[in-house]
């Protein structure tokens, strides 16, 4: 069997740095990176930058306790680090992407129930998806698998759970992969519901032809699970290690620093007022404040982790983490290059009620226990 081609000419491969690689169609952004100057600013690092040099000088003690923490939360994660970096790899070396097309087949039913389980388990982060997505549309896959598959990638994916298990919780993580299975199915069901009765007719762009960070798109043959076998799979397999270690271990970092001030500075029993389980409009508010606020779904575990010590709901940041997935730029982006404005209203709504209902199910279990 022939080398494959590295992973920047294939579907779903694209998303090591998803802030530089989102974009669908040259805009304001594309033309700003165009100049070069953007395009060399680390949003993760620089943030870092900025926040040590104002505690080196506002408060060096603090400083030197927020490395401190940094490095131990640092050291603390890495063998999980290591071992979701390892099998995300191998999913991509292993060319799992390449099958998708078989999970839409069938019974649209049947699609929609595929797609929000391999969306909830794939490895697509919310960039990737774009050029699969495009590409299922343009083969006429009907809207509701297409949007299921939409709303329950970016919640969750192989290391996004491996992450979340050690960060937060099992428990947690296995609970934020059912919601976003159910998230899905709910996505999935009022499209078609939308769609038999005409309100979501001609709610679709023009389709142009599968491309990833502006290539075009070139299929493989895939799944090849001996993937160490071939040289242009194992090329892929460390690129993509080496990628998605940078891509987490800088978003990891900024978020364990910003842990640390929020231990240092924001008072337990405010964040417990605010978002424990006494606050009826915790809940709500948390969703509302992932809209917005969101940064990231890797960096948000520690953040979560964190005010979890400090007295937050597991329910609310369930809520939080749901409604930030789904809404943030990467994942929006990717609706947005192919949803006209009423399929898009559609894709928040189902994110806004989806992540409140299942924060409440999650509450109403946990009280129960």
């Amino acid at each position: 069997m022939s080398d494959i081609p590295a992973p920047q000419d294939t579907p779903g491969t694209c998303c090591a740095k998803p802030a530089t690689c989102c974009a669908p169609a040259p805009g304001l952004w594309a033309r700003m990176m165009a100049g070069g100057w953007l395009r060399r600013i680390d949003v993760p690092v620089a943030v870092i930058v900025v926040i040590l040099a104002g505690l080196a000088v506002a408060s060096p003690p603090q400083a030197l306790t927020s490395v401190r923490f940094t490095l131990d939360a640092f050291i603390g994660i890495a063998p999980f680090l290591v071992l979701s970096v390892a099998i995300a790899a191998g999913l991509r070396a292993a060319g799992l992407d390449q099958s998708i097309a078989r999970i839409f087949e069938g019974r649209e039913g049947r699609m929609i129930l595929a797609a929000s389980l391999f969306g909830a388990l794939s490895p697509f982060c919310s960039c990737g998806v774009i050029p699969v997505v495009v590409g299922l549309l343009a083969a006429g896959v009907p809207i509701a698998p297409v949007l299921a598959f939409c709303i329950a990638s970016p919640i969750m994916d192989p290391e996004m759970f491996i992450l979340t298990a050690a960060g937060i919780s099992l428990p947690f993580a296995i609970i934020k992969t059912i919601a976003a299975i159910a998230m899905g199915l709910l996505a999935g069901v009022a499209a078609f519901a939308l769609t038999r009765s005409g309100l979501l007719d001609d709610s679709l762009k023009a389709i142009a032809s599968p491309s990833c960070c502006g290539g075009k798109a070139q299929t493989v043959a895939g799944p090849e699970w001996r993937f160490w076998r071939e040289a242009g799979r194992r090329a892929i397999f460390w690129r993509e290690a080496r990628d998605n270690a940078i891509f987490l271990g800088r978003w990891l970092a900024l978020a364990f620093l910003l842990e640390s001030l929020m231990v240092a500075f924001l008072p337990a029993d405010q964040v417990a007022a605010w978002l424990g389980d006494g606050n009826a409009f915790a809940i709500p508010l948390a969703v509302g404040l992932g809209i917005p606020a969101y940064l990231n779904g890797y960096a948000a575990i520690p953040l979560v982790a964190g005010l979890m010590k400090l007295g937050m709901s597991p329910a609310v940041g369930l809520a939080f983490m749901l409604a930030g997935s789904v809404t943030s730029i990467p994942a929006a982006i990717a609706v947005w290059a192919f949803a006209k404005p009423r399929l898009f209203a559609l894709y928040l709504s189902v994110a806004t009620i989806g992540a409140g209902v299942s924060a409440v199910f999650y509450l109403v279990a946990l009280n129960a226990l």
